[in-house]
């Protein structure tokens, strides 16, 4: 999802946007001098930019690119996600290019947003089996006509829909996935939760769909998942095994909630950034809900997360870095041009570039398009394909929960805004976190998913830090004053008796389910 940006602070200067015009509005430009100095020293020196400035890749729009067709009254959506290559970069992008695009994302906190996404396995109610992708698309058509979204189609294959700024998706085993606009309170990031599940149960359920909250797909196996007509995904299933063994099941068998939130200047986004890093595994603990596979306990309170230790290291994991001092905008981009790319979209065509380098890329030397230079809708395109734990766009992503059901798919931002948002309880998780050190903060990242809120830490549990964490979340709501309290109810007894969503399924499992799994779509059904 995409938060509207406005420029602040250090790197980001206020500033008015510009944008210029893409298909999907990637490329922006700023009409103010942007003055790195007021933070600290470094190479990069941005002066005025703009849309028409030479400092700025100078883009031209292609009429054809953000034009649909009309279908009735459907407007159907030709480019696909990602961004389609809908813009010609007639100079060669720098890497001031690409570190000006991530300092674009700062905006005064009167504008900072929150942005909530949460996936979903859907299945059938008569045999619980995974939905097939003609079930899906039946689905997507019946929600687009009877809600009026717009579809969004790859090739002759609905993918998606948008409507305004949300957007529902398909991840590659079929989780449906809700992409929420950026809304200004958590009771608007509630109510568009709802919103969205009565559309979607209005059509599945006079299909026999159910939708199941849950972090990793609880009964069946990896061959029995649909995989989805999208091209990318054909790229990533193939790449996936030679760098992970639990890729595939990343792909095809997770579902996570995530919160999206802003940041004022790089100052700001590294405060955020580290704080966000240093709680991911109490976030993991609080929203543990993963704890069956192929039937049958699995060993592990949040499967989901402990997958992600070994999909792909190079583009995952709790990035140290970011606790250096010299960290900002900078050595992201450095971090991110160093990620083997997974593919370039052209022509409306994925063509594998798995493996290769976007340094390559910005020298024009990318064997899979030699000659070729990227857009910045190719760098975006790339963000997207990195997966720490906190990932930097032009906002900052908390990617650490699990799925779950509606109950804590608003407790999820309620946590992270309480704590992010309010410059109290942030100062407070900075001080509260400033000796931790980069081995603990690894053994919390390997740990939590075994042994959840009960892991050691210091001199008592992961538990009594949660505690004080969700305290420094609720005080930092009340602070808020819109009465945003209330949502995290849904994890204030996690926190006060340590015990997880996922100790809660396993205990109905070996007692009241008898040892069944099949109770679970009913437990946790949307």
């Amino acid at each position: 999802m995409t938060l509207v940006s406005q420029a602040g602070p250090s790197y980001c200067i206020p500033a008015d946007i510009i944008r210029c015009k893409t298909a999907q509005n990637v490329v922006i430009g700023m009409a103010s001098n942007m003055d790195a100095s007021k933070l600290k020293e470094t190479p990069a020196r941005f002066s005025s930019l703009s849309c028409n400035s030479s400092k700025t890749p100078k883009i031209l729009s292609s009429e054809s690119l953000s034009v649909g067709m009309k279908r009735g009254h459907q407007f159907v959506v030709n480019a696909s996600p990602p961004t389609e290559d809908a813009v010609i970069a007639t100079e060669p992008l720098t890497k001031e290019d690409l570190i000006r695009y991530l300092a674009s994302g700062c905006k005064p906190k009167e504008n900072w947003r929150i942005g909530t996404e949460h996936e979903k396995f859907g299945f059938e109610m008569g045999t619980l089996r995974p939905m097939k992708y003609e079930q899906i698309a039946e689905l997507l058509h019946g929600i687009a006509e009877r809600f009026d979204w717009d579809k969004i189609m790859e090739g002759d294959a609905i993918i998606g829909l948008k409507q305004g700024k949300q957007s529902i998706s398909l991840e590659p085993g079929g989780q449906f996935e809700l992409s929420g606009a950026p809304v200004e309170t958590l009771h608007q990031t509630c109510a568009e939760v709802n919103s969205h599940l009565y559309q979607v149960k209005a059509v599945a359920e006079e299909m026999g769909i159910g939708f199941l909250g849950i972090g990793f797909q609880p009964k069946w196996a990896l061959k029995d998942i649909p995989i989805m007509p999208k091209g990318r995904y054909d790229i990533m299933r193939n790449y996936m095994p030679k760098v992970g063994s639990l890729g595939l099941d990343m792909m095809f068998r997770t579902c996570t909630v995530q919160v999206n939130l802003d940041f004022s200047s790089e100052a700001d986004m590294i405060r955020k950034f580290r704080a966000g890093l240093a709680l991911q595994p109490i976030a993991t603990a609080l929203f543990a809900n993963s704890p069956f596979t192929d039937g049958k306990p699995n060993g592990y309170l949040s499967k989901r997360s402990h997958i992600w230790t070994d999909t792909d290291n190079n583009r995952a994991g709790m990035l140290p870095f970011v606790f250096d001092d010299n960290f900002g905008f900078e050595q992201y981009v450095d971090y991110a041009l160093d990620v083997p790319m997974y593919f370039v979209y052209r022509k409306k065509k994925y063509i594998d570039c798995t493996g290769m380098s976007f340094r390559d890329f910005l020298a024009g030397r990318l064997p899979c398009i030699p000659g070729e230079l990227p857009t910045l809708n190719d760098w975006e395109n790339h963000l997207t394909t990195i997966f720490p734990e906190v990932r930097l766009k032009r906002y900052l992503e908390m990617r650490g929960a699990d799925g779950g059901p509606w109950r804590r798919l608003c407790a999820l931002p309620a946590f992270w805004v309480g704590l992010l948002y309010d410059e109290d309880s942030l100062q407070s998780i900075l001080d509260m976190t400033a000796d931790w050190t980069s081995e603990e903060r690894q053994m919390l990242r390997n740990k939590v998913p075994k042994t959840g809120l009960k892991t050691p830490f210091r001199d008592g549990l992961l538990r009594h830090v949660a505690e004080e964490v969700l305290k420094l979340a609720k005080d930092g709501l009340e602070r808020r004053g819109f009465k945003e309290v209330g949502f995290l109810n849904a994890v204030a007894e996690v926190a006060s008796t340590g015990i997880t969503p996922a100790e809660q399924l396993l205990e109905l499992y070996h007692g009241k389910w008898g040892q069944s799994i099949d109770p679970v779509f009913e437990e946790l059904l949307y």
